[in-house]
């Protein structure tokens, strides 16, 4: 079975650990592999962030070299897509926030734009070495975030989230544009 069934056969929920095991089972990324914009999802896993992302209108991430990447790209309500300065989206209250609260905000992204947009990158890629294998990571320039990339298929990888706040791992899915 490939990579991209045996994630398939994981959608939309699975267990943590089964999460785990096809990301450990993956082979690296590298960061030229990831140049262009990428349309994500969540792979549900019980995270406690689970649903919010597509509730608040998260499209993805664009990759403009190693030094120059848009951690967070959001789609307005009319389809524009943009990208936000993670430091003024409030990650501290995320797992707080209801998801009905989030998709009421999502619904003003469009007046919203303005004040989260940002035009400067605000992460960058490295190499680490992540649960034994060296791959390619996004370091958010201002957070406590680090995102390590497997490769899924040459147009898919399997990420996680790891958020220094947050004890376990959040799973998401990037598809290339």
């Amino acid at each position: 079975m490939s990579a991209a069934d045996r994630l398939a056969a994981l959608e939309p929920a699975c267990r943590r650990d089964d999460a785990l095991a096809l990301f450990d089972s993956l082979p690296p990324v590298a960061p030229t592999d990831l140049t262009g914009r990428w349309h994500g999802r969540e792979l549900a896993t019980g995270h406690r962030l689970d649903g919010l992302l597509a509730a608040s209108g998260w499209y993805g991430k664009q990759f403009d070299g190693p030094d120059n990447v848009h951690p967070l790209l959001f789609a307005t309500p009319k389809g524009d897509i943009f990208p936000v300065d993670p430091k003024r989206i409030p990650l501290g209250l995320v797992d707080k926030i209801p998801t009905a609260l989030v998709e009421q905000t999502r619904k003003r992204l469009d007046l919203l734009a303005p004040t989260l947009r940002t035009a400067r990158h605000r992460a960058r890629l490295r190499g680490i070495d992540h649960r034994g294998t060296v791959t390619t990571a996004m370091i958010y320039d201002h957070l406590p975030i680090i995102d390590t990339f497997r490769r899924v298929d040459p147009t898919t990888v399997l990420g996680i989230m790891d958020y220094r706040r947050l004890p376990d791992p959040y799973f998401f899915i990037l598809t290339r544009d």
